[in-house]
């Protein structure tokens, strides 16, 4: 997002299924966690819900509750709002491969809130921007 390359941490392979699929409703990413990688930073999204299901390795998961590890099986879901918001990251010697889905394919937006950096993602057709959550404005705030 914005080309630049991911910061150390977050260097994931990742691989999306829902449009090879055709999925209209459903995405899909297979994700490959090497030691010491994060998925995305810490985050939770306004129209879609994911779901994590863990194929190999023990991923930790922070949610707002805490954070816990998942064994290969292992199935969580991250519902909308800041309820759902969510991290995970491999903190042991092995890879760990997580499938995630998520809902909302068919919305033409979706909205991400990234609490820990204060940052407000807006993603459409064709367009992404993240912007600080600090530079809201008045309604308005520039109209005649």
């Amino acid at each position: 997002m914005g080309g630049r390359a991911r910061p150390a941490g977050l260097a994931v392979e990742a691989s999306r299924r829902g449009s090879e699929a055709r999925a209209e409703k459903i995405g899909a990413g297979l994700y490959e966690l090497a030691p010491g990688q994060k998925t995305f930073p810490y985050h939770w999204h306004q129209v879609q819900e994911e779901w994590l299901i863990v194929l190999r390795g023990e991923p930790t998961v922070r949610e707002p509750a805490g954070e816990r590890k998942l064994a290969p099986g292992g199935c969580v879901v991250f519902k909308r709002g800041p309820a759902g918001a969510h991290l995970v990251r491999n903190d042991t010697e092995e890879p760990v491969r997580l499938l995630m889905l998520s809902s909302g394919r068919d919305s033409e937006v979706e909205v991400c809130f990234y609490p820990d950096s204060g940052k407000v993602g807006i993603f459409g057709e064709g367009e992404r921007k993240l912007l600080r959550e600090d530079a809201e404005v008045d309604y308005f705030d520039g109209e005649e």
